[in-house]
């Protein structure tokens, strides 16, 4: 298992799957943040923060997480109240819970605040009747997460 960091993110990629630490580059002043994607399946090149790009491609048997880095002002703040990262489970999911609702798909979305960071964890499965099989392969990619405190 190959492990991959950047930008005071790092994780395990399990074989298998693709993964990506990235900071867009900041157009007309604005700032940018770090965000990590990883998948069970191979990630386009061209894809939103959130997966718009990649979700559409998913199968039944696909899992896609996203850990987007929000302005370190945010941290601590009432959204991002919680301390420490979730677990998911299969109950946490939804196919109402979707930034772009797809068949058959279904998602679950998390803030909280890790090491001073505010963070989204958003996990989009390829099948809300296999969530029990799905589930515990996006709980492998959180769980093997580590975070740096804030600079």
């Amino acid at each position: 298992m190959a492990r991959l960091a950047a930008h005071g993110l790092s994780v395990d990629r399990p074989a298998g799957w693709d993964v990506a630490i990235y900071r867009r580059s900041p157009t007309e002043g604005a700032t940018t943040h770090p965000v990590l994607h990883a998948a069970n399946f191979p990630l386009p090149k061209r894809r939103g923060d959130f997966g718009i790009g990649a979700v559409e491609r998913m199968g039944p048997g696909n899992v896609f997480v996203v850990l987007f880095e929000y302005e370190p002002a945010a941290a601590g703040t009432p959204l991002f109240a919680d301390v420490g990262r979730p677990r998911p489970r299969p109950g946490h999911f939804h196919p109402r819970a979707l930034q772009r609702t797809l068949p058959g798909q279904a998602g679950a979305q998390w803030f909280f605040t890790e090491a001073g960071r505010p963070f989204s964890l958003y996990v989009v499965l390829g099948s809300y009747a296999r969530r029990q099989t799905l589930v515990p392969m996006a709980e492998r990619i959180v769980t093997g997460l580590r975070i740096e405190g804030a600079a």
